[in-house]
């Protein structure tokens, strides 16, 4: 509950301050959760496929993985994600955070248009649009509704 009177500034400033920090989090898992995503798919399509199948195929393909600049790049947007992740959601409600960071959907769907070179087709920009627009009601909710005193 919000503090009304003399005393309440310093909360509301404090407040304001979650809320931006909250929002650049999610901001950063957007952009980095797919972006990762993208890099590790790229790197592995560059590599190849690991051939029948078997344990010794893919071990062959370990120091091939490791020597891959696009998938360090892939593994260090995931690490990038998952902190921005654990941060937020130690302040944030997870059902705001969950709903707010499907913004992502977005961004796969314009990283695969322009660093895959995939087709997406109009049914499912269409998608993505109505995402984005859950996207949006859900960030007209306050980011947390519970009290952590």
């Amino acid at each position: 509950m919000l503090k009304t009177g003399p005393g309440s500034l310093p909360h509301l400033k404090s407040a304001a301050g979650l809320h931006f920090k909250t929002y650049l989090l999610i901001f950063l898992m957007v952009i980095f959760g797919p972006l990762g995503n993208v890099l590790l798919g790229k790197g592995m399509k560059q590599i190849g496929a690991s051939g029948t199948g078997t344990a010794v195929a893919a071990l062959g393909l370990v120091p091939r993985i490791l020597t891959s600049g696009t998938i360090w790049l892939g593994i260090g947007s995931l690490l990038t994600f998952f902190v921005a992740y654990m941060l937020v959601l130690s302040w944030a409600d997870y059902s705001y955070v969950q709903p707010a960071s499907a913004a992502a959907y977005g961004m796969v769907a314009l990283l695969a248009h322009f660093i895959l070179r995939e087709v997406v087709t109009p049914m499912r920009w269409i998608g993505v649009i109505l995402i984005c627009l859950g996207v949006l009601l859900v960030g007209y909710t306050p980011p947390r509704t519970t009290d952590h005193s």
